[in-house]
């Protein structure tokens, strides 16, 4: 099929303003699940764990993994993000600058050899993938591998949770726990000052994390450190090339990259949608939601509402405030929030410093809605 053949996606945003004028609180099908449009909304879903829950899965008790942080309320939430949030502290995040300022510009340069690239495979996927394995105690040989496995589990979380998931994604969750339950083993026996060896030492009045639980860490942590950051990456470039004078504002001014990078964030949000489940009858705006209802907050639209951001469909380079909540909102905020926004400021900085541009290969259309930001984006680089 040619470029001139091919099939056009709907533009979700236009789909996002009807909705937000017209429907704001909807139900997709009968019986189906509720979305939420609008900013305000969206915002009173996240913030109010009590009514909107993150335990979504229809999986029976015995069927589930160890609770996991993202899929969890208090109190077995606070025990987790308490136990696991040291690895994500902004010192902590701070003094992995030089290691992804040197993993970066080893990417970049890589990059300028060849006119045309795959950009997920040459950047934004290893410069994360490399950072978060180096917390993990993942061996370098193993991070081609360990992409794959992420990859696999996280653009199939929707069937983990609520189907049956294929037989290649129950076999990358396998290989993946295997992997690093042996590594577990080997770290009880020989310690290591890495976040995953620290986990393993850790003492709580329950006593030691048990299997399960460090598990479950893992795989948090390959999403919070991993994917955001792919998002945010690819999501930059989209907008150098929809945008090219953003490309040479931030080589002008590169103070910019910061508000940039927020902007950025906002109008292309690395994960479309979230999902709860009411706990109790309620009402949003003059919508009844009944109780075990599943309600999907499409955070993508909420960062495109007219009633908060002035020019909403516009990118807008210095743009103060910018309330957005592509990160999340409340108890839920990700974790790895500051980590995606160095890493992003790293890598625009120095795309911004080695090329002359940098655009869309032609026939490039990433599909709207993909959590984590596409997989594959072919671009074409301009070497000064």
């Amino acid at each position: 099929m040619s470029d001139e053949q091919a099939p056009v996606s709907p533009n979700p945003y236009e789909q996002y303003r009807q909705l937000r004028a017209q429907q704001p609180v909807s139900q997709l099908e009968n019986n189906g699940p509720f979305q939420v449009a609008r900013h305000a909304d969206v915002v009173a879903v996240l913030k109010d764990h009590a009514t909107f829950s993150s335990d979504v899965s229809l999986r029976p008790p015995d069927e589930r993994a160890a609770p996991s942080m993202l899929f969890s309320d208090p109190p077995v939430h606070n025990r987790l993000r308490k136990l696991v949030s040291y690895a994500f502290k902004p010192g902590y995040i701070e003094a992995q600058r030089r290691v992804i300022d040197e993993r970066c510009e080893e990417l970049v340069q890589a990059m300028l050899k060849h006119p045309e690239v795959e950009l997920v495979e040459a950047l934004a996927a290893p410069l994360p993938v490399v950072v978060i394995a180096t917390m993990l105690g993942v061996e370098e040989g193993d991070l081609v591998q360990f992409k794959t496995w992420s990859d696999a589990i996280f653009s199939n979380i929707a069937d983990i949770l609520f189907a049956e998931p294929s037989a290649e994604v129950q076999r990358a969750g396998q290989d993946l726990d295997a992997y690093f339950l042996e590594r577990i083993e080997t770290l009880r026996a020989h310690p290591k000052d890495h976040v995953l060896g620290r986990l393993v030492a850790t003492e709580t009045p329950q006593g030691k994390l048990s299997d399960d639980e460090l598990l479950s860490f893992c795989r948090l942590l390959l999403i919070a450190g991993n994917e955001t950051t792919t998002g945010l990456i690819t999501a930059a470039v989209r907008i150098f090339d929809e945008f090219p004078w953003t490309f040479a504002a931030l080589q002008s001014d590169p103070q910019l990259i910061p508000t940039f990078v927020e902007e950025s964030l906002r109008f292309y949000s690395p994960f479309s949608a979230t999902v709860r489940r009411v706990t109790t009858d309620t009402e949003l705006s003059g919508v009844s939601l009944p109780k075990g209802a599943l309600v999907i907050p499409l955070i993508a639209s909420a960062n495109r509402d007219e009633r908060v951001f002035a020019r909403a469909d516009e990118f807008v380079i210095d743009r103060l405030p910018n309330p957005h909540v592509a990160f999340g909102f409340g108890i839920h905020n990700c974790l790895g929030a500051h980590l995606a926004r160095l890493e992003g400021e790293i890598a625009i900085r120095s795309m911004v410093r080695h090329l002359a541009g940098i655009r869309l290969a032609q026939g490039e259309r990433p599909a709207p809605g993909q959590l984590g930001g596409p997989n594959a984006l072919r671009v074409v680089l301009e070497v000064s």
